[in-house]
C-alpha cells in the first residue's frame, strides 16, 4: 500500500471529522497522531533497515499538503516530526529510529528561543558536561508538540567546541522540563505550539546528535531544507482547502430573486481564478525546490530560500481571497474558510519568518555572505 492510499482513510475517519472541533479547542490531535502512527506515515521517512517505509523529501512534502487541506494544526504536527526525524535518522540512536519507524514515537523541534528570536540558528542556552552526563538550561520560546512529544531535537551553545551550537535528542519526560503555559493562539490551535523550559535538566551524552559545536551544519543542512519546505507544503495545503470549501459556496450559495448563483458574478469567478494562479504558482516552485534538492542542483539554497516564503505569503492572498468571495458566510464556522483563513497567518511569522528569508534571498542576488 503507498503512503497516499495509507493516509485517506486516516484522513476520512480521523482527521477531516475532528478538524474543527480541534480548532474549537485547542485540543492536541492525538487520535489523529496515534493513526499516522498505526498506518506506518509517523515512520514515512524513517529507513527501511529500522523498519520505515524510508519515504523522500517529496512524499512527506504530500503528506503534509494533504493533511493541511482539512487540518492544519495535524500537519504542522507532522511537519516538525518529519523535520526531527530526518537529524534522528542522520545522527540518533537506533532504538529511537525503530520506534519513530513503529509508529511509536512522536518527535519536534526545539531550536526557537526568547534570547534570539527568529534567529533560531544562534542558541543562547547552555549545555554543560557532569561525569558522562550533560546539563541543559533552555527557555525555548516555540516548540510545536510541547508535552505531547515523545522527545525534542534540541539546540543549545556547545559543550567545548568551536561552532554557534550542538543538537541534542531531549527525552520528553527528563526530569527539569516544563511547559511554560498551554498555547490558545489565533490559528493552528491544535499543535500545542508553547514555551519549553529546562532547569538542570540531565541527559546522557550519547544523545548528542552531530559532533559538538556542529550544529549550525544539522540546522543547514537537514533541519533548514526540510523545514521550508514543509511548511511550503502546509501552505499550498491551506491555499487547496481554502479553494475548495470557497469554489463550493459559491457555486451552491443562489440568488433566489435572480435564479443564480454566487459564481455567475464574473468579479467571483475573476477572484478565484487569482487565487487558483498563486496556488498553482506555489506548488510549482514547491515541487521544483524538491526537484532541486534531490538533485543537488546549483540552484539549490536559492530555491530553499525562496519556497517558505513564497508559500507563506501567497497563503495570505489567497485565504483573503477566500474570505472575499464567500462574504458573510466566511465568517461562520461551518463554512470552514476563516479557520484556513487564521491558520495560514502562521507561516509568515514562523522562524525564518518572510522577512528574514527575503533578506537572505537578497543578499543570495548580490553575492553577499548569508550569515
Amino acid at each position: 500500500m503507498s503512503y497516499a492510499e495509507a493516509l485517506e482513510p486516516v484522513m476520512q475517519q480521523v482527521i477531516d471529522p475532528s478538524a474543527a472541533e480541534i480548532d474549537k479547542t485547542g485540543k492536541f490531535p492525538r487520535p489523529a497522531i496515534e493513526r499516522l502512527g498505526k498506518a506506518g506515515l509517523l515512520g514515512l521517512v524513517s529507513d527501511r533497515s529500522v523498519g520505515g517505509q524510508g519515504g523522500t523529501l517529496a512524499d512527506a512534502s504530500a503528506v503534509v499538503a494533504r493533511i493541511a487541506q482539512s487540518c492544519p494544526s495535524t500537519a504542522m504536527v507532522v511537519t516538525m516530526h518529519y523535520c526531527a526525524t530526518a537529524v534522528i535518522e542522520k545522527h540518533g540512536r537506533e532504538d529511537v529510529r525503530r520506534e519513530i519507524a513503529a509508529g511509536n514515537h512522536l518527535s519536534t523541534l526545539a531550536f526557537s528561543e526568547a534570547g534570539s528570536r527568529s534567529h533560531f540558528w544562534a542558541p543562547v542556552s547552555s549545555a554543560k558536561a557532569e561525569s558522562a552526563k550533560v546539563r541543559l538550561d533552555a527557555a525555548k520560546s516555540w516548540v510545536t508538540s510541547a508535552g505531547e512529544a515523545n522527545s525534542y531535537v534540541w539546540s543549545s551553545k556547545p559543550l567545548t567546541g568551536e561552532g554557534a551550537s550542538t543538537i541534542w535528542l531531549v527525552p520528553a519526560q527528563a526530569k527539569g522540563l516544563a511547559t511554560v503555559a498551554a498555547f490558545d493562539g489565533l490559528g493552528l490551535r491544535g499543535n500545542a505550539s508553547s514555551p519549553v523550559r529546562a532547569e538542570g535538566v540531565i541527559i546522557d551524552a550519547a544523545n548528542r546528535l552531530g559532533a559538538d559545536g556542529a550544529g549550525f551544519d544539522v540546522m543547514m543542512g537537514i533541519v533548514l531544507p526540510w523545514f521550508v519546505t514543509l511548511n511550503a507544503a502546509c501552505s499550498v495545503g491551506i491555499m487547496e482547502g481554502a479553494l475548495a470549501r470557497a469554489g463550493a459556496h459559491v457555486k451552491d450559495t443562489r440568488y433566489a430573486h435572480l435564479g443564480s448563483s454566487i459564481a455567475e458574478f464574473p468579479t467571483v469567478r475573476a477572484y478565484l481564478a487569482r487565487a487558483r494562479i498563486r496556488t498553482d504558482m506555489s506548488r510549482a516552485l514547491l515541487d521544483d525546490t524538491l526537484t532541486a534538492i534531490a538533485s543537488q542542483r546549483a540552484d539549490t539554497m536559492l530555491r530553499v530560500l525562496e519556497v517558505k516564503a513564497a508559500a507563506a505569503e501567497a497563503a495570505l492572498e489567497v485565504t483573503d481571497l477566500a474570505m472575499r468571495v464567500c462574504g458573510g458566510a466566511a465568517f461562520r464556522k461551518e463554512v470552514g474558510v476563516e479557520r484556513l483563513f487564521r491558520d495560514a497567518r502562521a507561516a509568515s511569522i514562523m522562524a525564518p519568518t518572510s522577512d528574514v528569508l527575503y533578506d537572505f534571498v537578497g543578499k543570495a542576488i548580490v553575492g553577499m555572505p548569508l550569515f
